[in-house]
């Protein structure tokens, strides 16, 4: 049994990642998620490399709201610069969090944006 939170989401985390990971054709879409913000990297596992990232804390961020329209503008924000930088599909990692609330209104927000995954 996991002793606390942060520890149940890394096992998990764990888990996820075993069978998950980025290519060049594919990049993964990371998702983290704090007290007071949220986080979007698209990483390349083959190289090893962070292709776009946003973060609802960025000084490019201008959206208010609840946290969850937030997140959906966060993952607009990162949608539209990959898009700009030539990528289309992702591999959506959710980091060991669960699909709901946050994580899945960002997801949501990175399809209206035109990912596809």
């Amino acid at each position: 049994m996991a002793a606390n939170k942060t520890s149940r989401r890394e096992r998990i985390k764990k888990g996820i990642r075993k069978s998950l990971a980025g290519s060049v054709e594919r990049p993964r879409l990371s998702v983290f998620r704090s007290n007071k913000g949220i986080y979007a990297q698209i990483i390349d596992d083959t190289n090893g490399k962070t292709l776009v990232s946003a973060s609802s804390i960025s000084k490019e961020f201008a959206a208010s709201g609840t946290k969850i329209d937030q997140s959906k503008a966060v993952g607009k924000l990162v949608a539209e610069k990959a898009v700009a930088a030539g990528i289309s599909k992702v591999v959506f990692d959710r980091n060991g969090y669960l699909y709901h609330g946050r994580v899945k209104s960002l997801a949501e927000g990175a399809r209206e944006g035109g990912l596809d995954f």
